[in-house]
């Protein structure tokens, strides 16, 4: 199978893995402890939980959209147009 075949470079699916992992840890941060019907649990407001843990995800979105848009390179060094042929 032709290398140039696939839409995605091994520094896309890099990136994209790490950002996978940094909307996961995102998503660590805002679970938790809730609260129930017997006792109300003030720990769901943190900072963390309503701030830190959304820009996290935020950033983890962000970054898997730079990763699928940024264009693999030709193992040649010349980036192709969308016919296949070098650029010039």
């Amino acid at each position: 199978m032709d290398k140039r075949n696939f839409a995605f470079g091994r520094v896309n699916f890099i990136m994209m893995a790490v950002s996978m992992l940094i909307v996961v840890v995102g998503f660590i941060l805002m679970s938790g402890g809730s609260s129930d019907e017997h006792q109300f649990n003030p720990e769901i407001f943190s900072t963390m939980r309503v701030k830190v843990a959304p820009i996290v995800c935020f950033i983890g979105f962000v970054s898997m959209i730079c990763a699928i848009m940024i264009k693999p390179k030709d193992a040649g060094g010349n980036e192709t147009t969308t016919h296949g042929e070098t650029a010039e």
